[in-house]
C-alpha cells in the first residue's frame, strides 16, 4: 500500500515507552478498516512489549474475513461498504441481554415507528412488556431508535423480529443470568479434584489405552478413596474413524461429538448377548492388545483402535432389544443433522481415504449438497449407521462415568475440557465451511516465556461474522452437549472468547494478529447452559491474557486459572522474581500446582522441560540461559515454600533427595489459597516425571501417549491408583 510506512512493520517497544498506537497510525485507511472488522492492529505481549501488526498480516486476515484490502482502491471501497452497512443496519443479528443489567439496542429504521415482537425459546409469543422503544435522532435517510430491554424477559434463547417500512428481520436474543451461580456444594466448602489424562490410565479390561470404563472406575475410586469432588480429563471430542489416529485430544475432528476410540466394548449391553463364536473373537482381539496395558512405553493408539473397532463391528451387528432400538432412534433424532454430517464424514473418510492424504480430493470436491454424498449414504448405509451407533454408545458410557462419579460422592463429577478448535479437514469444516475462516489462516498464540517461538495449532478459526449472524447456535449446541455428560467445563485458551491469534499461512506463529469476538454472546451461552444443570465453567486464562479478561470472566461467574509455577508477585513474567503467597490467589479460580503442558512436578523439579526443549530444538535462546532462568525459578519457589513453613530448609537444599516432599509441600501451599476449586494431578500423585505434552511439537515427541507410571517407571493400573501410598498421602494433604 502506498501509505505504508516501512518503519512501522513489526514495530515492538516497551509498553511503558509507547503503550498505544499513534493517532497517525490509527488514521491510516488500512488500520481503520482492520479495526472496523474486529482486527486488533497492535497488542501488548506477556513481557509487556507493545507490538504493531504488519500490513501484510492485516491484509491476509482481512481476506480471511472476506474483505479485499489488496490495494488502496480496494481499501477505500471496503471502508465505504462497511460504513453503509453500519448506517443501514436495522438491528444487530445477535443481541445479548444479561438479566439485572441494562441493555439498549440501537435501531436504524427506514420510516417511523418500527414494530417489534418477541418469540420465546418455546415458540410462543411474549405478550408482556419486554422493552421500551424511543426515538433518538435522524441520520440522513434513516431514523435512529433505541430499544431498552427489561428484566421481564425469561432466560433463554429467543427471537426478536423487527419491521420497518422496507424490511422485516429476525435477530437472536440471548437472555441469560448475569452470573453462573456457584453450586451450593462449592459455596459450602472449598472443593478439590484430580487432573487425569484418561487414555494413560489402563486396567486389565483396557485395550492398550485408557477408556470410558477406566474413567468410570477412576472417578468412583477418586471420590470414595481420596475424597475428590471432580476429575478434570483431557478433551474427549470426536476423532477420525480409522487409523492412523491424531494423538492430540486438542486437535479433534469435531467438538460436537465424542471420541469413540475410548469406548469399552465389554460394557456395551449387547456384548453379553454375543454368540459363542463372536464372543471368542472379541476376547481374542482384546487379548492381542491387552498385553500392552502394562507396557511403560508410549501407547500404541493405532493398534488399540484397529483391534477395538473390529470388535465393535461385531457387537454392532448383534440384535438389539426393542427398548435399546428405541433409545438409539431417539438419540439419532435428538442429534439431528449434526450427527448426519459427522457420520457421513466418517463414511467418506473410510471409503475414499483420509482427506489430508495426497491424491484424495473428496474434501474439496464434495459438500453436503453433492449428489456423490447422497449416493455414498445410500451405498454404505451400514457404515453410516455404525458411525451413528458409535456416538450413541460413547454418549452412554460417558454418562455412566459421570453418574458413577456423582453416586460415589463427587460434588461436580467429570470436568470436561473444551479444545480451542477443530481439525482443518474435520467434519465440521467439511459440512459447514461457512462457520470458519478457511484456507489462509490458522489459530495459535504469539511467543511467551514458556513457548518462546509461539504456537500454531493448525486449526481454522470460527468466523465471528458467521457466529454473529446465526445467534451462536453452533456454540450453543457444543456447550449443551458437553454439559450433558459433565458437572463442569474447562475452556482451554479462554482468551478465545474475546480474541484469537490468527496466523496467515507462511508467516509462522510470530506473524499473526488478534481478531476480536463477541465474548458477551458466548458468555451468555455459558451462563445459560451452566445454570440449567447447576454446573460450573473454568477458563484457562494463562499466557498473553489482558487483565480485563479475567475480571470480565469473574464478573459472570466463570472461574479463572491459577498455576503455582506461573503465580509471581505482580504477575511478573520474569523467572526468578518472587512467587506470590497463595493467600493472594483469586477466589474465583481453579488453582493447581501444574498443567498438562508442563512436565509433572517431579520432572519439572529435575529440569525435564529444559532437557526436552533443548533436545527438540525449541529454544530461541542458548540452553545455558534457559537453564539459568529455570534454576532461578526453582530457587524462588523453594524460597517461598521455606518462608511459608510448608518445607524445611534442609529439603530445599537437596532437591533430588526430597522430590516427593517438595511436591507435597507445593500442594500444602495450594491448600492455603482461597480459590473455590483446587486441583492435583494424577502424575504428581504417582511420581511420574515424563511430559505428557510438549507444546510446539507434533511427531518429534510422543505427545498424549505417555502411560501413567510411578517414580520407578512402572505402570500404575487403574484399580491400583487410589491404593498407592503416595497418591493417598497427597490426597490427605488435599483433604486438610
Amino acid at each position: 500500500m502506498a501509505e505504508a510506512n516501512a518503519a512501522q512493520q513489526g514495530n515492538a517497544l516497551k509498553a511503558s515507552d509507547n503503550p498505544r498506537e499513534s493517532a497517525e497510525r490509527l488514521a491510516r485507511p488500512l488500520i481503520r478498516l482492520a479495526n472496523a472488522w474486529g482486527i486488533s492492529t497492535s497488542y501488548i505481549d506477556q513481557l509487556g512489549t507493545y507490538v504493531e501488526i504488519r500490513d501484510e498480516v492485516l491484509v491476509t486476515v482481512l481476506q480471511a474475513l472476506g474483505v479485499d484490502a489488496s490495494t488502496d482502491e480496494a481499501i477505500t471501497t471496503a471502508l465505504e461498504d462497511r460504513r453503509k452497512y453500519e448506517h443501514e443496519l436495522l438491528a444487530p443479528p445477535t443481541i445479548v441481554k444479561f438479566l439485572g443489567t441494562p441493555k439498549s439496542v440501537q435501531l436504524h429504521v427506514f420510516g417511523t415507528d418500527p414494530r417489534v415482537t418477541l418469540i420465546l425459546e418455546d415458540g410462543s409469543e411474549f405478550t408482556g412488556e419486554f422493552g421500551e422503544l424511543a426515538f433518538q435522532a435522524e441520520s440522513d435517510d434513516v431514523n435512529v431508535y433505541t430499544l431498552s430491554l427489561n428484566d421481564d424477559i425469561p432466560a433463554g434463547y429467543h427471537t426478536l423480529t423487527f419491521t420497518d417500512r422496507k424490511r422485516t428481520i429476525s435477530c437472536a436474543l440471548l437472555c441469560a443470568p448475569a452470573r453462573i451461580p456457584v453450586p451450593q456444594a462449592v459455596q459450602d466448602q472449598q472443593r478439590w479434584g484430580w487432573m487425569a489424562q484418561m487414555y494413560s490410565v489402563r486396567s486389565a479390561g483396557s485395550w492398550g489405552v485408557g477408556d470410558y470404563g477406566d474413567l468410570r472406575m477412576l472417578a468412583s475410586d477418586a471420590a470414595a478413596k481420596s475424597g475428590a469432588d471432580f476429575m478434570l480429563i483431557n478433551p474427549i471430542h470426536a476423532s477420525a474413524p480409522i487409523t492412523p489416529l491424531e494423538p492430540s485430544p486438542y486437535l479433534p475432528e469435531s467438538r460436537r461429538f465424542l471420541n469413540v476410540t475410548y469406548i469399552r466394548p465389554q460394557d456395551i449391553p449387547e456384548f453379553e448377548e454375543l454368540g459363542e463364536r463372536d464372543l471368542a473373537t472379541v476376547r481374542d482381539l482384546h487379548d492381542r492388545v491387552a498385553v500392552n496395558n502394562t507396557n511403560p512405553d508410549p501407547i500404541d493408539i493405532n493398534a488399540a483402535w484397529d483391534a477395538k473397532r473390529t470388535a465393535l463391528e461385531i457387537i454392532f451387528r448383534q440384535k438389539r432389544s426393542a427398548e435399546r432400538e428405541a433409545a438409539f432412534a431417539e438419540f439419532r433424532r435428538a442429534a439431528g443433522d449434526d450427527l448426519r454430517a459427522f457420520a457421513l464424514w466418517c463414511v467418506a473418510f473410510e471409503v475414499w481415504g483420509a482427506p489430508w492424504e495426497e491424491g484424495v480430493d473428496w474434501f474439496s470436491t464434495t459438500n453436503r449438497d453433492s449428489p456423490e454424498i447422497a449416493q455414498l449414504e445410500q451405498d454404505h448405509a451400514d457404515l453410516y449407521e455404525f458411525a451413528c451407533w458409535l456416538q450413541w454408545i460413547a454418549a452412554e458410557q460417558v454418562s455412566a462415568a459421570q453418574q458413577a462419579a456423582k453416586d460415589s460422592g463427587m460434588a461436580l463429577g467429570l470436568m470436561q475440557d473444551m479444545a480451542v478448535g477443530v481439525h482443518t479437514y474435520g467434519s465440521d469444516v467439511w459440512w459447514s465451511p461457512e462457520r470458519f475462516a478457511v484456507g489462509t489462516v490458522t489459530v495459535g498464540c504469539p511467543p511467551d516465556f514458556y513457548n518462546q517461538q509461539g504456537q500454531d495449532w493448525g486449526q481454522p478459526p470460527f468466523d465471528p461474522n458467521y457466529m454473529e449472524s446465526t445467534g451462536y447456535t453452533v456454540y450453543r449446541d457444543m456447550v449443551h452437549n458437553m454439559f450433558a455428560h459433565a458437572g463442569a467445563i474447562r475452556i482451554d485458551h479462554v482468551l478465545g472468547l474475546f480474541r484469537l491469534w490468527w496466523i496467515p499461512a507462511g508467516e509462522g506463529p510470530r506473524g499473526g494478529a488478534y481478531v476480536r469476538y463477541n465474548y458477551e454472546a458466548m458468555l451468555a451461552v455459558l451462563t445459560l447452559e451452566a445454570s440449567r444443570v447447576n454446573g460450573m465453567v473454568i477458563g484457562e486464562d494463562l499466557g498473553t491474557v489482558p487483565k480485563y479478561v479475567s475480571k470480565v470472566l469473574a464478573g459472570h461467574g466463570v472461574l479463572g486459572t491459577v498455576v503455582e509455577w506461573f503465580a509471581r508477585v505482580d504477575d511478573s513474567p520474569t523467572a526468578g522474581d518472587p512467587y506470590a503467597m497463595p493467600s493472594t490467589y483469586r477466589k474465583y479460580a481453579l488453582a493447581s500446582v501444574t498443567t498438562h503442558d508442563l512436565p509433572p512436578t517431579a520432572g519439572y523439579l529435575q529440569y525435564e522441560h529444559v532437557k526436552l526443549r533443548e533436545q527438540l530444538h525449541l529454544l530461541s535462546e542458548p540452553v545455558d540461559a534457559f537453564m539459568s532462568s529455570a534454576q532461578a525459578e526453582q530457587r524462588a519457589m523453594l524460597d517461598l515454600l521455606v518462608e511459608g513453613g510448608w518445607l524445611n530448609a534442609e529439603a530445599a537444599q537437596d532437591v533430588p533427595g526430597h522430590i516427593e516432599e517438595i511436591v507435597e509441600a507445593m500442594h500444602a501451599m495450594l491448600k492455603d489459597a482461597p480459590s473455590l476449586l483446587l486441583q492435583a494431578a494424577l502424575v504428581d500423585g504417582v511420581g511420574e516425571t515424563r511430559t505428557q505434552n510438549q507444546p510446539g511439537t507434533s511427531d518429534q515427541y510422543p505427545n498424549w501417549r505417555i502411560p501413567l507410571c510411578d517414580e520407578h517407571g512402572k505402570v500404575v493400573p487403574t484399580d491400583e491408583v487410589f491404593d498407592s501410598p503416595r497418591v493417598m498421602a497427597l490426597s490427605k494433604i488435599m483433604n486438610r
